[in-house]
């Protein structure tokens, strides 16, 4: 035991060995539990897409790879400078998540190992191909903001005795390790310990905090700005940001490449809806309490007459920034030692388990959908090779994304605006027949140059000198920078995008007939009990076809009529929605 002692303690000098302890067993732990896993896979559909989990272990995968600490860094940090409404931050997917009932089904019904295949389903490979570079780019850059926020907070946990750089290479040695060994696979098991890791995470620092400042009594008494108690506060979080950015959140999470695996990878369509709506109503919970220990923190400052708001704007970001990890080094290494390394170790298991997941679905997208239709009739061992070897090149990515954006919030606005394009060309061709790959392709990248124009100095002038710029709030300001407003941005390049789309498809060649058939049948063919899948986005041999009663068919429109299941469902989560916010207003205030 002085063996170990003396190692951690030269490797992690400043921290109590005992919670040294505590992050390399955990770090040891799931690491070899990933690499055992490894030892099981007997084909690609096994390293990519199971497909053989329950539904406590898909309720942990969708928790655990939604769920990471730069959440709670950017969830912490807005509230810390704006008030509660900072929620919104994350809790801008509240809204959708109702939908992820009537997702998930669809998703799993596809039969299909990445989300490319489905793009390749509707439209043809250049599309498939086009979303595959996309979504890689998408998790590279996710993955270097999960990163980044890890970074931080394990700087200002430790006090500055671990540095963020550091940090961020021992997370990333880590999950490389045991995720390009193991999977899919491993990354859901070991998402179910890191997933009761995060919620540990999420809620140890509250009753601490709360005891100190007197509790929300404590906070209300401490607080002379009424907006900072406000979910919907004037200024930059307003009714309408969270509109618009719920609107963005439920068109990007379909083009989202990890989201197949979190509703497919269940035994049958019914795990995935269970496993992706309960693993996210347990993350808007966590969501809450990053939200309440950031809140308590502005009473703590301000309580010690020591709220940072009057000091230079620059130093009051990076306070916010570093508050969640701020608190963890205030008070768990005084209350009892290892509490400070559980807190670390809680930290490292949100990120490792949502990098993981995002790691594999780069690295499938990339064999499956674009080096494996290249080099055909080569064996599984061979390709699960090349999806290790992406999945190193695709963290790699991350990583210099990570020591390259500038903070935290810069690299979510980026993470934001990438999917929606894509996702807009699901969500239009699956209720629009007439959408062509012409028109696939011009939403793209229409999309993304509309985004860009929007970040241009000139296009930015131009918005201001209009009259209603001002009780419009075309323009925000913040730090002396004048950007686009953010739902405005949102509206802007999200109407251009889809117009594009539409107009292309009527002027260009509709997709081939029996191609759709295919594909609507597929959406609307419930998963069998014991059903083989041989090929991606095939049905099962002799199997009846499934007649859904349509709610819309004109103009091209394919619009089904739910299903008792679905509407009881998506009632009662938007019944569980309303209870999590009306029992946060209510703690509040």
């Amino acid at each position: 035991m002085i063996l170990i002692q003396n190692i951690l303690l030269a490797a992690i000098p400043g921290l109590n060995w005992i919670d040294g302890v505590v992050v390399v067993i955990y770090l040891v732990g799931i690491t070899v539990m990933g690499v055992w896993m490894g030892r099981r896979i007997t084909g690609l559909d096994e390293f990519f897409m199971p497909r053989k989990f329950g539904k406590g272990m898909m309720i942990m995968h969708a928790f655990g790879t939604g769920t990471a600490s730069d959440q709670a860094v950017t969830v912490s940090s807005a509230t810390f400078r704006s008030g509660i409404s900072g929620i919104w931050y994350q809790w801008l997917w509240l809204f959708v998540t109702p939908f992820y009932w009537l997702i998930a089904p669809i998703f799993r019904r596809f039969r299909a190992i990445t989300t490319a295949d489905v793009y390749e389903l509707r439209y043809d490979r250049s599309v498939a191909v086009l979303f595959a570079l996309v979504g890689m780019a998408n998790m590279c850059v996710k993955i270097g903001l999960m990163l980044k926020g890890a970074g931080a907070l394990a700087d200002a946990g430790t006090g500055g005795v671990i540095d963020a750089d550091v940090a961020i290479v021992i997370v990333t040695l880590m999950f490389i390790f045991y995720g390009a060994a193991g999977g899919l696979g491993a990354a859901i098991v070991t998402d179910y310990i890191q997933g009761v890791m995060t919620v540990i995470f999420s809620f140890m620092l509250l009753p601490f905090i709360f005891w100190e400042v007197g509790g929300m009594s404590g906070i209300r008494e401490s607080m002379t700005d009424d907006a900072m108690l406000s979910l919907v506060a004037p200024g930059k979080i307003s009714l309408f940001f969270v509109v618009m950015m719920s609107l963005q959140a439920l068109a990007g999470i379909v083009a989202q490449p990890f989201i197949m695996g979190v509703c497919a990878a269940g035994k049958t369509e019914w795990e995935g809806r269970v496993g992706i709506v309960g693993g996210n109503l347990i993350k808007r919970l966590c969501t809450a309490a990053w939200s309440l220990t950031a809140i308590a923190a502005v009473a703590w400052y301000i309580q010690r007459e020591n709220f940072p708001a009057q000091l230079d704007p620059d130093v009051l970001k990076t306070t916010a920034d570093g508050i969640y990890g701020e608190v963890a080094h205030t008070f768990l290494p005084r209350l009892m030692p290892g509490l400070l390394g559980l807190f670390l170790a809680a930290l490292l298991a949100g990120v490792m388990s949502s990098c993981d997941s995002f790691m594999i679905s780069s690295a499938a997208l990339f064999t499956e959908n674009i080096y494996k239709p290249l080099r055909t009739g080569l064996s599984d061992r061979h390709y699960i090779w090349v999806g290790r070897f992406v999945s190193v090149l695709v963290v790699a990515g991350g990583v210099a994304f990570a020591f390259w954006v500038p903070n935290i919030v810069k690299a979510l606005e980026i993470w934001f605006m990438i999917a929606p394009m894509m996702g807009l060309v699901f969500w239009i061709g699956l209720f629009w027949r007439r959408m062509t790959v012409a028109g696939a392709w011009a939403t793209t990248m229409t999309g993304f140059l509309a985004w860009w124009v929007t970040t241009q100095p000139w296009f930015i002038s131009m918005l201001a000198m209009f009259p209603v710029a001002e009780p419009l709030q075309l323009v925000w300001t913040e730090g002396g920078t004048e950007t686009v407003y953010l739902p405005w941005q949102i509206l802007f390049y999200g109407t251009v995008a889809s117009l594009a789309g539409v107009l292309v498809s009527l002027m260009t060649k509709p997709v081939d007939a029996e191609k759709l058939n295919l594909f609507y049948r597929l959406s609307r063919t419930p998963i069998h009990p014991d059903e083989q899948i041989q090929q991606p986005c095939t049905l099962p041999a002799n199997l009846p076809e499934v007649k859904r009663p349509m709610m819309v068919t004109r103009f091209g429109l394919e619009i089904p009529r739910p299903s008792r299941t679905s509407v009881i469902g998506f009632i009662t989560v938007w019944s569980l929605v309303g209870g999590i916010v009306g029992t946060f207003v209510w703690f509040v205030s």
